[in-house]
């Protein structure tokens, strides 16, 4: 599903930079170091505001025509484009399924265990998701 909705930019009062704000997503404002980056986090942070929502079971929310939304002094609107399929896709809660080869052992084990597969495959990625990141920082 791809989204459009218009956003106003505007430069930042060090002189270097764009604030963005998305006007149909309250509270949705990011910023970036030059007009690229700036469009690229708006993208983003619009895109997370639409998932959250959906993943809450809310519509979508509608946007507006960008000729009804007016920029203040020194601003200016272009429009984002959300693709929300590869959002979701990479960010998203929604369960995928995996198939998962294992030995007939284990198998057997795990089912006279009553061991969720899921859980533990679950349990083990994100240990390992966590590991790497505190790696990282």
């Amino acid at each position: 599903m791809k989204l459009t909705y218009p956003a106003i930019f505007y430069p930042c009062e060090a002189g270097e930079g764009f604030v963005v704000e998305v006007p149909d997503l309250p509270g949705c404002v990011s910023e970036g170091a030059t007009f690229a980056e700036a469009l690229e986090m708006g993208v983003d942070a619009a895109s997370g505001w639409v998932l959250t929502d959906l993943e809450d079971g809310k519509p979508v929310p509608k946007a507006s025509n960008i000729k009804d939304i007016k920029a203040e002094e020194g601003g200016f609107v272009s429009m984002l484009v959300l693709d929300m399929d590869s959002y979701m896709e990479k960010y998203g809660n929604k369960a995928i399924r995996k198939n998962l080869t294992i030995p007939a052992w284990l198998n057997t084990f795990a089912v006279a265990n009553h061991i969720n597969f899921s859980k533990v495959l679950q349990d083990a990625l994100i240990g390992i998701y966590k590991k790497r990141t505190q790696d990282q920082s």
